[in-house]
């Protein structure tokens, strides 16, 4: 495992990634223009720097959740961090590679108790290999992520370390994502960005300018339509006081829940690889484009308008 690098260099924000704008026919005839933030490559845009190759880091959007936690971390004097996720997670992902980077010993709570004794899936075995400890509980105590007591014994097991939950999505995290939206003042009328917790929603709309919206696309299914808008709302509350810009949602693009894919989701995402040589992560910025393809062509967008999409991860 390599040596930590210098926390204070770190934690510096890394802003801005590129915008490219992308000349899409589907769009063209509605004449609407389609641009992609690509935070996928937010981490390239200072090259040679002290945290080595780009796949060492937490991708796109996760660092800017990640980076005011580990700052606060930090400053905190924590060595340990603990969160929650599934087996493929991005977030535990980013997390174990964090804290690789930056010294801090890490736990990963996995959802799914029928994956402790099965080989270790490529997502996992990352995280491993960035050293997190996996700790595989059941689908019932995962749902107790929040509880009390539930937490207590995870300290008794795994010593003391500061709390981030599932996605990374808290209060920090949505201040961490406003500096999304600020860069893109001025450059669309609608910036969208896939949803899996809501952090980044949350964020991204309150740093966007006036005459600006945020749209969301959610990946998971839930059960409960309205879930992800009350906790978009709760982590603005959190972390602003209260509601901040203009945001909705576009809830029917997720292929029957989180990392489910369909035949025609892949034929749409190989396609858009074709067409214009970007790769195309399938978890999250999949759905995001064919969301965003569908609704130009159902007339969502008005002609002269400007569509931003937030690039999130690399396949």
């Amino acid at each position: 495992m390599n040596h930590p690098v210098n926390r204070a260099t770190a934690l510096q924000p890394r802003p801005p990634s590129p915008l490219e704008e992308i000349d899409d026919e589907r769009f063209a005839r509605r004449g609407v223009r389609l641009l992609l933030k690509r935070d996928d490559l937010i981490h390239t845009t200072l090259p040679g720097d002290a945290l080595g190759p780009v796949d060492l880091y937490p991708p796109g959007n996760k660092w800017r959740k990640l980076a005011p936690n580990l700052r606060a971390a930090a400053e905190a004097g924590d060595r340990a961090l603990l969160t929650f996720g599934g087996a493929y997670s991005n977030h535990l992902r980013a997390t174990a590679a964090a804290g690789r980077l930056l010294g801090f010993r890490t736990v990963g709570v996995v959802r799914g108790d029928e994956l402790a004794g099965a080989p270790l899936n490529w997502s996992l075995t990352r995280c491993a290999a960035d050293g997190m400890v996996l700790h595989f509980v059941d689908r019932a105590s995962y749902r107790r992520a929040s509880d009390p007591a539930f937490l207590a014994a995870l300290r008794d097991r795994f010593g003391a370390f500061r709390l981030i939950p599932e996605g990374g999505s808290n209060a920090l995290a949505a201040q961490g994502c406003t500096e999304l939206g600020r860069e893109l003042r001025g450059r669309a009328d609608t910036v969208a960005v896939a949803c899996g917790t809501g952090g980044t929603l949350a964020g991204l709309a309150a740093g966007l300018g006036p005459g600006q919206r945020a749209l969301g696309v959610p990946v998971l299914k839930g059960g409960d339509p309205h879930f992800l808008h009350a906790a978009v709302a709760d982590l603005q509350h959190a972390a602003f006081g209260g509601p901040r810009g203009d945001w909705s949602l576009a809830a029917d693009f997720h292929f029957g829940g989180y990392a489910r894919r369909t035949p025609e989701l892949d034929a749409f995402a190989d396609a858009f690889e074709e067409r214009h040589g970007l790769p195309v992560e399938r978890v999250y910025v999949a759905k995001l484009l064919f969301a965003l393809t569908a609704l130009v062509e159902r007339g969502a967008f008005r002609p002269g308008s400007t569509v931003a999409a937030v690039v999130t991860g690399t396949p």
